[in-house]
């Protein structure tokens, strides 16, 4: 089958840029694409990479879409390399809303809300909670850890009966991970304390991953992978060397949706799908996905809409105008 492709190039600036433990992210840059099959039925994609969590640049997201002609086939579609992974969910999510007739409903489905690094967190947290977030996920490894520990501190004091989810970018050392782990256990044993410690997103790098078996045995807090699970092969191998606690999907830069699919099918693994920082195109797509293949029915990560002004469906309004930077 023959589609009809565009593309349109965006940016989105952050309201306050993101501070991580892979530094400070101020730009959300992606592409948006529009397929349209024989019929005029359209689809739409979207190719949001993140080059430093192990996807494709955005330049070779744009060149690979320059290279198209302006039709795009199903066989190329599903060739597309490994190497542009945000490219294989944007095409492919894209082709599955052409022949699709139905839209999913994610009513079922909440989501968790993203706190920014240090103290701002101590105000942040008020804003969600009044409009209906229930669960929390703070970056660490960001400040040094007495002055996080103490601002952690605080947290747990104030914070209502909730999840709290701490990610840490892979930025701690291994001392600094097994502090952070028995601080979380102390609190997820302490029944004076009505707040649940939900698991530490990726504590150690990404070549670490036998540390955090070894800590996952060791300590009541679970441990999620995150960076170390970015893209399917990565997904694929960190289960084959065992590893059966949480993964985290970042749906728009893990590659072939397909393949996701048939890979959850086999395994039943524990999953949280989060955001990439999307727009409403890529969110949608990724949360059909997580009301899919989440079996235990986790809060999904995409509680980040308050880190941009402007509306997100403007990238539709601004495809008719032949310009998507927002």
């Amino acid at each position: 089958m023959f589609y009809k492709f565009e593309f349109r190039p965006y940016r989105r600036k952050f309201l306050t840029p993101l501070n991580t433990s892979h530094g400070v992210w101020e730009t959300r840059d992606g592409v948006i694409i529009r397929l349209m099959d024989e019929t005029d039925r359209v689809g739409w994609g979207e190719i949001a990479p993140i080059s430093w969590f192990g996807s494709e640049t955005w330049e070779q997201a744009v060149l690979f879409c320059q290279k198209l002609s302006n039709k795009i086939t199903d066989e190329e579609i599903f060739s597309i390399p490994d190497r542009l992974p945000a490219c294989q969910f944007g095409f492919e999510s894209a082709r599955e809303m052409v022949i699709q007739d139905s839209s999913t409903v994610f009513s079922q489905i909440t989501s968790s809300g993203l706190l920014p690094a240090g103290k701002a967190a101590l105000n942040q947290w008020r804003e969600l909670w009044e409009h209906g977030t229930s669960t929390f996920k703070w970056k660490i490894g960001v400040y040094s850890i007495t002055e996080e520990l103490s601002i952690f501190e605080l947290l747990v004091r104030e914070l209502p009966v909730t999840k709290l989810r701490l990610d840490a970018n892979g930025g701690l050392s291994d001392r600094e991970a097994e502090i952070w782990l028995q601080k979380c256990d102390d609190i997820n044993i302490n029944d004076d304390i009505h707040l649940e410690i939900e698991f530490i997103e990726q504590p150690l790098s990404v070549n670490q991953l036998s540390q955090m078996l070894e800590l996952s045995q060791r300590y009541i807090t679970k441990i999620a992978l995150d960076e170390s699970v970015a893209t399917i092969k990565q997904l694929e191998n960190c289960y084959q060397k065992g590893w059966r606690e949480i993964f985290v999907i970042k749906a728009g830069i893990i590659g072939s949706p397909s393949r996701l699919r048939q890979f959850c099918s086999i395994h039943q693994i524990d999953t949280v799908f989060s955001s990439v920082f999307e727009t409403s195109i890529g969110r949608d797509a990724a949360l059909s996905l997580a009301a899919e293949l989440s079996h235990k029915k986790r809060a999904v990560g995409f509680g980040v809409n308050h880190y941009f002004a402007e509306d997100e469906e403007m990238c539709l309004d601004l495809w008719k105008t032949n310009s998507a930077i927002l």
